[in-house]
């Protein structure tokens, strides 16, 4: 079997996301995120006070991953950790002030490089592609 990337889903996707990725970074840098912690400031910005379980569930990464990143975005002043009322075990992740106040130009940042990159589609290829991505993250995930 010979294998072509440009007829392979799996390698367009990998290719795709590290471009998305690359302009996204260029528009968050300057408010001091990287790009491993935009997902899970996203998280945050849309319910604050969770556990690393919760966004582990939501963001599909690996432990280890997302300790790191926890660690550093405490380390850079965007995040504390409390202890979890009920479970001793737990933390509850809380944004800072810095990371609250950072959420308008993260938004417009992301916002911006969407529209750049999906400018190539019309508005209904663009609303058909993110149904598709959807579907196949909900597939990969079951």
């Amino acid at each position: 079997m010979k294998f072509k990337k440009e007829k392979s889903a799996g390698y367009l996707v990998n290719h795709m996301a590290r471009l998305f990725a690359a302009g996204l970074l260029e528009r968050i840098a300057p408010l001091g995120i990287v790009i491993g912690q935009f997902p899970v400031l996203l998280e945050l910005w849309q319910k604050d006070g969770i556990t690393q379980k919760d966004l582990l569930e939501e963001l599909d990464l690996e432990q280890a991953t997302l300790a790191n990143t926890l660690n550093r975005m405490e380390r850079d002043g965007l995040i504390n950790r409390t202890k979890h009322p009920s479970d001793a075990r737990a933390q509850l992740i809380w944004l800072t002030e810095r990371a609250i106040n950072l959420r308008d130009d993260a938004y417009q940042a992301a916002h911006d490089q969407n529209e750049v990159a999906l400018k190539v589609l019309s508005k209904a290829e663009q609303e058909q592609f993110m149904e598709f991505m959807r579907r196949i993250i909900a597939g990969v995930r079951s």
